[in-house]
């Protein structure tokens, strides 16, 4: 969902350098999964030297009440991380008609933060943040710290697929076929 409609798309890196020549990759809508490509020659040196490999988790291997952070860009403040515990394994949720098996955590996961990393205290990539629960009320069925990842040993061969792919540049509007 971060992605879908998007007409053209920057990546901000920790070092504060923003590219704007990002270009989706591949989509997989009904996992909530995109993976996004930014051309090498896009990229400074002093960037490059800030760039690492996350370390791919097992989530699968997870525990309930194992400690995580989430990473994000949390109401598009810059990059933030929270902190909190496994509440639940395969939890299942509908978002858009789409129902996702995903990772409950209490760290809280705001608007901005999807996409990020929730990792555990290994420092791993365990799951990619997608929703939270919300509600409007004070009443007793308000909900706090309800927080949603996808589980990374869903996602990794989605990942590794549409890692291959052809990158989708725009094509100018009188390019365009009929």
């Amino acid at each position: 969902h971060v992605v879908e409609g998007t007409t053209s798309l920057s990546v901000q890196f920790t070092n504060d350098v923003s590219i704007d020549r990002a270009y989706v990759k591949g989509t997989s809508a009904d996992n909530d999964i995109a993976v996004v490509a930014i051309p090498i020659d896009a990229i400074d040196d002093r960037t490059i030297g800030y760039i690492k490999i996350a370390t791919l988790g097992d989530s699968d291997k997870m525990k309930v009440g194992e400690g995580v952070i989430a990473i994000g860009n949390a109401l598009g403040y810059g990059q933030s991380l929270t902190v909190g515990y496994v509440s639940a394994k395969d939890r299942d949720i509908t978002i858009d008609n789409n129902t996702l098996t995903v990772i409950q955590t209490d760290a809280a996961i705001n608007g901005g933060n999807s996409g990020g990393a929730l990792l555990n205290m290994n420092g791993e990539v365990i799951g990619i943040n997608v929703a939270k629960s919300s509600s409007s009320s004070s009443s007793e069925a308000s909900v706090e710290g309800m927080g949603y990842a996808i589980p990374i040993s869903q996602a990794k061969e989605i990942i590794e697929n549409l890692s291959n792919k052809e990158t989708r540049y725009p094509v100018a509007e009188e390019d365009k076929g009929y």
